[in-house]
Formats: structure tokens, sequence, C-alpha cells
């Protein structure tokens, strides 16, 4: 027999475990082990108070008959008399009552007055009957009589005349109230197993109940494909760890959803970056090889080739760091970096780019501005967010780098700042959110066809995320866009892969 079976269920297979290993039967097996325990518990505690009260009504009648004993006794010539009045009906009741269980002997253990009751139970011995009058108290014990019948005895001492010492002990019966515990006893747990049963049953339905949701979610699990990846569960409205469980995988699914949508965004851009040199390195050889006459024609066509080859071993190697840096084989290597000279010499690099198309590129920087960052990284970060400024900014535009301290007077204040700005032409709102995205590229009708693979921007996020740092953006189409960079100084974030740009991401970036 297995484990488990499987089964059909919404066209999709479902595993169905056994009954003893669902979730539901060990919810409502804890709901029962517990409610079990728990009346189990109650019963003991309610029939031990019920005993100590019942014992305590016996002990308190005790007493009071202990009182009027002692006020219906006396002892005249070593002779115990009672003076109740036998016309009384009261006092001979009471009078019978006091004598029902009784010992009176004297100091010696001899037997003044007693009860046959009291001489089933025992007489006590001269070694007890002396160690009682010897004490300052009376003392109360339950002894049994001859048949089992428990009895409470009260003793102590009873003073006579000329202030001799005699041993007296009265008694009562605990057989009503030990009966009273034992058909409670009895009661209770003989209905235990139909409580039980109740317990059971209530479990199941309740642990169904609490169950459905995550029953929602699994059938929903099941439903879910790459093409349906919107299905959301609708909330319960309770507020409750279910209703936790059920926006967490509301959330799950989303993030799903815009993972496959990057892939198949991903996979578009490479087939369309891929196609192209492979077919202009296809053409140039088919050129060659069916055209060219002359060794220059031949050498034209491999050159041509050869640029092409470039470009897709450029495509290749961005795939490839991309692959390093999720496998987590790329780790920043930290040490104490001035911004401002690294900001100097981005610039530096880039004033020949930005003299060819008429841009003002300047860099304001303040000295000592230092962090704790991988310099190699943080060298790309600012030749990403320049490079695309540049890229992105008309003919007699504007870009500007500046790097100093963080004005503000929030969590961020005494951070590092940097801002790349440009007057270039801006990025669409409705692009902002997704610029930092993985394969995101923003095709804006003012700029020729975007090249590379949309990874530049997603590269600067992580180096920034990966020092500790945050990362904002402000843009206008047509006016130009502003990236603004806070690293906190000395930051220990830990090590996290960064794979290298190989491609511009966003106009106006």
């Amino acid at each position: 027999m297995p484990i488990a079976r499987l089964t059909r269920v919404f066209g999709v297979r479902k595993l169905r475990p056994r009954l003893v290993r669902g979730l539901r039967f060990r919810l409502a097996f804890s709901y029962f082990v517990f409610f079990t325990l728990l009346l189990v518990i109650i019963g003991l505690v309610y029939r031990q108070n019920l005993k100590t009260q019942m014992e305590g009504d016996v002990k308190d009648a005790l007493e009071e008959e202990w009182d009027g004993a002692k006020g219906y006794i006396k002892i005249e010539n070593y002779r115990p008399v009672w003076t109740a009045d036998k016309d009384d009906p009261e006092e001979e009741h009471i009078m019978e009552r006091l004598q029902y269980v009784h010992l009176l002997t004297d100091s010696n253990g001899n037997v003044l007055s007693d009860s046959p009751t009291y001489e089933s139970i025992g007489v006590d011995s001269p070694q007890e009957i002396l160690r009682v009058l010897t004490l300052p108290e009376p003392v109360i014990k339950i002894r049994s009589d001859s048949d089992g019948v428990p009895y409470m005895i009260k003793a102590g001492v009873m003073m006579g005349e000329h202030g001799r010492k005699y041993f007296f002990a009265i008694g009562r019966s605990l057989e009503e109230s030990r009966r009273t515990v034992y058909y409670f006893t009895r009661t209770y747990f003989l209905a235990l197993p139909v409580m039980m049963l109740v317990t059971s049953v209530l479990g199941w339905l309740l642990a169904g109940r609490a169950l459905q949701p995550v029953v929602s979610v699994a059938q929903a699990a099941q439903n879910i494909t790459g093409s349906n990846l919107s299905m959301q569960i609708p909330m319960r409205g309770a507020g409750d760890e279910l209703d936790y469980l059920i926006a967490s995988f509301n959330r799950m699914t989303d993030r799903l959803q815009q993972s496959f949508e990057q892939i198949r965004r991903f996979s578009t851009d490479v087939s369309h970056e891929l196609r192209t040199p492979l077919t202009a390195i296809r053409g140039q050889l088919e050129v060659a090889l069916f055209t060219a006459k002359t060794p220059e024609q031949y050498q034209e066509a491999m050159v041509n080739a050869l640029e092409d080859v470039e470009q897709l071993s450029s495509i290749v190697r961005a795939l490839l760091l991309l692959s390093q840096a999720e496998s987590g084989q790329l780790v920043l290597q930290k040490a104490p970096l001035d911004l401002s000279e690294v900001a100097v010499d981005v610039v530096d690099q880039f004033q020949i780019p930005a003299e060819e198309k008429h841009l003002i590129l300047k860099a304001k920087t303040e000295p000592g501005v230092m962090v704790h960052a991988d310099r190699t990284q943080i060298e790309r970060l600012l030749s990403n967010l320049v490079s695309n400024a540049v890229k992105y900014t008309p003919a007699n535009g504007t870009v500007r780098v500046d790097v100093g301290p963080d004005p503000s007077y929030g969590p961020t204040a005494g951070w590092a700042r940097i801002q790349v700005e440009d007057s270039g032409v801006g990025i669409p709102a409705e692009n902002l959110p997704h610029i930092f995205d993985r394969f995101y590229r923003v095709r804006n009708p003012e700029t020729s066809r975007v090249q590379g693979l949309g990874l530049g921007l997603s590269f600067v996020s992580w180096i920034v995320e990966a020092h500790g740092g945050r990362i904002d953006v402000t843009s206008t189409v047509g006016e130009g866009t502003r990236f603004t960079v806070l690293l906190p100084p000395g930051a220990q974030a830990p090590p996290q892969p960064v794979p290298e740009p190989d491609a511009v991401t966003a106009p106006g970036a």
C-alpha cells in the first residue's frame, strides 16, 4: 500500500496524504488530546476541592460537637456524668449524637466511657493517650472501623476535678462525604467519553473550517501556470494569520508574474540582440563567398564579420557575468575610498565623447568625501550613469556630476552623496518604477534604437545596495534626469554579487 495516492484535481496531479498524516487530522487530534487532558485535570481538581470542602464541613461539625461535649460531660469521683436534660427531646438527641462515637479514659489509658462504634475503630493505646495528653492542642486524625467506614476523630485533654487530666475523643463519620465524592467521580468520568466524542467531532469541524483558506491557497497554487499568474485569492477580512498567508501568497504571485514578464522580455531582447550580429556575420560571409574576387574584398568582409563577432561576444560576456552574479561568484573588495577623486577621474574619461556631442560635462566635488567601498564597482556605477547621461543628452546640453556630503537632516545625514544630472530627453513617469529592473529598457521615440540588454541600471542598483546605500531618480520628459546615490561612510554591508555592466538601459539615465 503506497503512502500517498495521486488523483486528478483541477486538471493537475495532486498528492493526497493518508488521513492520519493530514494536517486536519493532526489539528483535530491535538484538540482531542488537549481537551481530554483539560477535562481530566478539571475533574480531578474539582473532585479534590469537593473532598476538601466536605471534609471541612465534617470538621466544623466535629468542632461544634467537641465544644458541646465539654459542656454536657463532667467527671465526678473518677466517673463521667452526662448532664443533659432527659426530658428535653432536643438535648436527648444531642446526647445520643455525642455518645455515638466517643472515648473517655484516664491518664493511664483506663477506659471510663466509650461507645461500640469507637471500640470497632479501636481504643487508643496508653502510649498514644499519654502523647496526646502532653500536646498543647487537640489532634484530628482519620481512622476506619472494622467495616472500613472512615471516621474523623478529634482527641485531646479534658480537665477533671482537682486538675486531673483525662483523655477524651469524639468522632464523626466521613462515609456520606466520601460517598458523595465517589458518586461525583464515577458520574464525571463515565460522562467523559461522551464529552471526548463531542470534542472530537467539534475539533474535526473546526479544523476543517480553519484550514479552508489553506486549501484555497493550495488549489490556487495548482491552477497557476506561466500564462495564468494573475490569480488572486480574495481576502477573508479577519485580519488573522490566514489573511496574512493569503496576502503573502498574492504578493508572491505578483512577484512571479513580474519575474515571468522580465524573462519573456529578456528572451525577446536576447533573441533580437543575438540575431542581429549573427545575421550580419552570415551576410558578410555570404557576400564574401559569392561575390568577392580580390583579397581586399575578402579582407573587408572578414573585418566586418569580426566587428559583428565582437558585438556578439560582448552580449555573451554580459550574460555570463549575470550568471556569475546570480551564483554568488562575484564579491566586493572594500577599502577606504575618496569619492571625489573617483568622480573626477570618471568625468575626465568622458570628456572626449561629450565634446564630440558638443556637451558641457563638468564635476563639482568636495574634498575628503570618504566611504568604505569597492573602487572598481564605484567606478562602474559612475561610468554607467555618466555614459547614459552623455548618450541621451542632445547637443549643446549639460551633464553635471556633484559629490559631497548629504545636506539633509534625516537618517542619511553625513552620508556621501553622488548626483548625476543631465538636460537630456528624460524618462516617462510610467517607466521610472521599472528602470532598475533587469533587462528593462525604455524605448523613447526621441532616441534612436536602444542598444544593449537593459542591464546597466540594474547593475547600478545592485552596487548601491551592496554598499548599504540608496539610489533615487527624478526625471521630466524633455528637461532631463537626476540620479542621486547615497552611500554610508564606512558601511560594512555583506558582500553581494555584482555583475559587470555591459549595456545601457534607459534614455536620459
